[in-house]
């Protein structure tokens, strides 16, 4: 699935995520992908994961990695 970050508190360790239908989910530190880096934690950011149902409660999301979708910048032509 894909979404965007809503918030994230990293002294309690978990936040939200907006999917692209609209639902909220449960972002938990334990919840993002080993070896993924997530330094910012703005709002908005882009991420894809897997929902998780398998405990009660709010569904949460998991396997959580950030997207870069920017496209590369392109070098301006000289004018001469």
């Amino acid at each position: 699935m894909r979404g965007h970050l809503i918030w994230f508190n990293s002294d309690k360790g978990f936040g939200f995520i907006r999917t692209e239908d609209g639902e909220r989910l449960q972002l938990e530190e334990s919840g993002l992908a080993p070896g993924t880096v997530f330094p910012d934690r703005r709002a908005g950011t882009p991420l894809v994961f897997e929902r998780d149902e398998s405990t009660p409660g709010e569904p949460r999301a998991v396997h959580a990695t950030v997207v870069n979708d920017e496209a590369p910048r392109r070098a301006r032509a000289r004018h001469r």
